[in-house]
């Protein structure tokens, strides 16, 4: 049996081209290099990748924030493993990986979200992190290609 071996990175401003041999399943697109340069420019953005040899094969991204009455928090924006590396325990790792660099950061909390029907994901998380809450969601779209012209006007006139 071939020896399994994943590293973690944490990547940071000046390692973009770590993501230019990405496994497809770990993204929802492809990589952009116009939004990889302004996601690495912000030192807010967060990035660890799983890596077997040079091939991203998970990603977990995140950013943090202050309020003015609020010390530093994390959110994890997403989580991806390519599918022919799931249930090794890669997607906690991940999540692992990124709460501790929170700490680092000052963070006092951290938080994240899935679908409901997302079982997996929510197994991962309430193992990982803490039991789940309710939580609405509701998600605005903005340039999207095809959104008919008048809610375009009233989007960007309101």
């Amino acid at each position: 049996m071939a020896e399994f071996r994943i590293e973690l990175r944490l990547l940071r401003e000046g390692d973009e081209g770590v993501l230019s041999n990405v496994d497809p399943d770990v993204f929802d697109n492809p990589v952009d290099p116009q939004w990889t340069a302004e996601f690495f420019a912000d030192p807010r953005h967060h990035i660890i990748v799983a890596l077997d040899g040079d091939l991203v094969v998970g990603m977990c991204t995140s950013f943090h924030y202050v309020h003015p009455d609020k010390p530093p928090q994390m959110f994890i924006n997403e989580l991806g493993v390519a599918g022919s590396h799931r249930r090794r325990g890669i997607g906690r790792s991940l999540v692992e990986a990124m709460l501790a660099h929170a700490r680092t950061l000052g963070c006092t909390e951290a938080w994240l979200g899935t679908e409901e029907d997302n079982v997996p994901a929510r197994r991962l998380y309430e193992g990982t992190i803490a039991p789940g809450e309710l939580f609405y969601l509701y998600e605005l779209e903005f340039a999207k290609p095809g959104l008919p012209a008048k809610q375009e006007e009233r989007i960007t006139t309101e």
